[in-house]
């Protein structure tokens, strides 16, 4: 009982430190009363915190999905920051459930109708100027996706945390305040970062910072989650920056405007025919 609640007070001092930004020892864990241990549980969302350890599957498997559900229809506004120029896109999106996803941009002109297809392992862009569709090979999946710091496979989610990588829990992060989990690809697995990590918040439903790696094992983007609000009842962030290492001056910003879950999206929507359809 002493050893459970010695791990009980570590996992509350983290919080602590992470949501109050008090200085704190998780060493010291002995030495915090109770009582004064009880009042910072009843000030913080545990989570994912179970038996005062932190459930790393369920934080994997809520994080990878928090922005899925059976369906959903959002708008969202893509920010491309270069040095000498900001390029800003609107579009739409629809998915149903972890294998189906269309993503249409809405502006600006130039570039409206151009269009994302994703069922299931295949994917597909339309280009509208050029009336062409381009099937994207799985080795491609890390490639710009319309000229953003965002990869293909970021947009549209092919890659599985849990089934294309190993990942382990690496313990407290400092930078920022939070749990660092380490992801490791599979042998064989084409077309993905072959290590990345990722910081989650004390009580693991928020993803705060990604840094993803190359093949030399060096630092290649940092992508970080911020300004968490409610979409139709869940508390998400709604930004996503993508920073890349090798181009100073540039990032890209992803923001949700809006999400619908468990909406009417039918069958029809994911098609050939829908991509290309004239808007």
């Amino acid at each position: 009982m002493k050893v459970r609640i010695i791990d009980t007070m570590v996992v509350i001092l983290c919080m602590a430190t992470a949501v109050l930004g008090a200085p704190t020892d998780a060493n010291d864990a002995n030495n915090v009363p109770i009582a004064d241990a009880n009042k910072v549980l009843s000030k913080l969302d545990t989570g994912f915190i179970k038996d005062g350890k932190l459930d790393l599957d369920a934080v994997i498997e809520y994080v990878e999905d928090m922005y899925r559900s059976k369906s959903s229809i959002s708008q969202m506004t893509l920010i491309v920051t270069k040095p000498r120029q900001t390029r800003e896109v609107a579009m739409k999106v629809w998915t149903r459930g972890k294998e189906k996803a269309l993503i249409v941009i809405e502006s600006p002109a130039r570039e409206k109708g151009t269009a994302t297809l994703k069922v299931k392992k295949n994917m597909w862009n339309y280009l509208p100027r050029i009336k062409r569709t381009i099937r994207i090979p799985p080795s491609m999946m890390l490639a710009s996706w319309m000229g953003s710091d965002f990869t293909n496979d970021d947009l549209v989610r092919e890659a599985s945390y849990r089934e294309d990588y190993t990942y382990k829990l690496i313990g407290w992060s400092k930078d920022p305040n939070g749990w660092l989990v380490s992801f490791n690809a599979k042998p064989d697995v084409v077309g993905l970062w072959k290590r990345w990590e990722l910081v989650v918040s004390a009580n693991g439903r928020i993803p705060l910072v990604a840094r993803y790696y190359d093949r030399k094992n060096r630092l290649s983007r940092t992508m970080r989650w911020s300004e968490v609000r409610e979409f139709d009842g869940r508390q998400l962030p709604a930004k996503m920056e993508m920073v890349p290492e090798d181009k100073k001056g540039q990032k890209t910003d992803l923001v949700y405007e809006e999400i619908d879950f468990d909406v009417d999206v039918p069958e029809s929507t994911f098609s050939l025919s829908r991509l290309e359809r004239k808007r």
